[in-house]
């Protein structure tokens, strides 16, 4: 079987040996792209595992025609969520270990987003013409391709990526003009 008729077989089926087939090949870059962001063997090697436990379910509800590309950019994601989550202890571990003149160089609300940051992209989003924030929202948090976004949507390829490329723009000038106006 090649890769497309495993993921299918799998979504149908839940067999976890082909799932453990479709895996193994790209256990070592996953560890790779986990080693990236967590600079540490042991987080990278249970972060490999944890996709994998994520993959029993996530593989069933979604339609996956890349499986390499797909599996990577799902690590990625997986990866910098951990890493998110981690943000808050390690902030407070860092100051724990710095002298007091240093502590004054650091404010609270460097890299912080509020509830008013979420509230500002979501009024951003709001703001966009509906092709663009079609496209973006599919793009960016549906995590879509160009091209399942055209399908989707019925708009042309080029149109597409037109409307991601400005609607992120316009998303940015949003939210700078929201950051400037604090």
């Amino acid at each position: 079987m090649d890769e497309k008729e495993q993921l299918v077989y799998y979504k149908q089926t839940g067999d976890l040996q082909v799932l453990g087939q479709l895996y193994a090949p790209y256990m070592s870059l996953l560890y790779g792209v986990c080693f990236k962001y967590f600079q540490e063997q042991a987080a990278s090697q249970d972060a490999v595992m944890q996709i994998f436990e994520q993959l029993v379910h996530k593989l069933r509800i979604h339609d996956v025609d890349s499986f390499k590309s797909w599996l990577y950019v799902f690590a990625r994601n997986y990866c910098l969520m951990e890493l998110r989550k981690q943000k808050g202890k390690m902030h407070v571990d860092i100051e724990d270990n710095m002298s007091e003149s240093e502590q004054k160089l650091v404010t609270d609300d460097e890299g912080k987003w509020t509830e008013d940051d979420f509230d500002k992209v979501h009024e951003c989003l709001e703001s966009l013409s509906h092709d663009q924030a079609a496209c973006v929202r599919l793009f960016y948090l549906e995590q879509k391709c160009y091209k399942d976004i055209a399908e989707e949507t019925g708009y042309d390829l080029n149109k597409v990526k037109s409307y991601i490329q400005n609607g992120k723009r316009n998303l940015k000038i949003c939210m700078e003009s929201g950051k400037n106006g604090k």
